[in-house]
């Protein structure tokens, strides 16, 4: 017994809506999950303000706490802040400044741009810290 030519068409636009389907739900999958930046990032900042940091971050979902040692101004400050896909946000309200950016697909590297309560921005780039193995 043969199908229906209707029958087939309608198979064949029903399979390709289920793998279009599975497609876009696999993809809003991958972008909703969060990347996990817990430890330890090196960076440059350059702008109002120039010269290197380092902040120690503890992740609890997408909500960031933790520490950034800026060169200038000199000092420990804390900070809060959040990522939601592969934009971050935080601030270091002591500081006075509050960073926006986004960070890479491998969760290594991040950057983006700063502001100053003074009216002082810039730009700044971080990486994960990796630790050198000993041999």
């Amino acid at each position: 017994m043969q199908a229906h030519p209707r029958s087939r068409r309608a198979l064949w636009v029903a399979m390709a809506l289920a793998v279009c389907i599975g497609s876009t739900a696999a993809v809003a999958t991958a972008r909703s999950s969060t990347l996990h930046l817990g430890g330890k990032w090196t960076g440059t900042y350059t702008g109002s303000y120039s010269g290197t940091f380092t902040i120690n971050w503890t992740q609890s979902g997408s909500k960031l706490t933790g520490t950034i040692n800026l060169s200038r101004p000199k000092g420990i400050y804390g900070i809060n802040g959040s990522v939601n896909g592969d934009a971050i946000s935080f601030g270091a309200v002591t500081a006075g400044a509050t960073y926006t950016g986004s960070v890479s697909k491998s969760g290594k590297s991040m950057g983006g741009k700063y502001v100053t309560a003074n009216g002082g921005s810039g730009h700044w780039a971080a990486q994960k810290y990796v630790p050198k193995k000993k041999t």
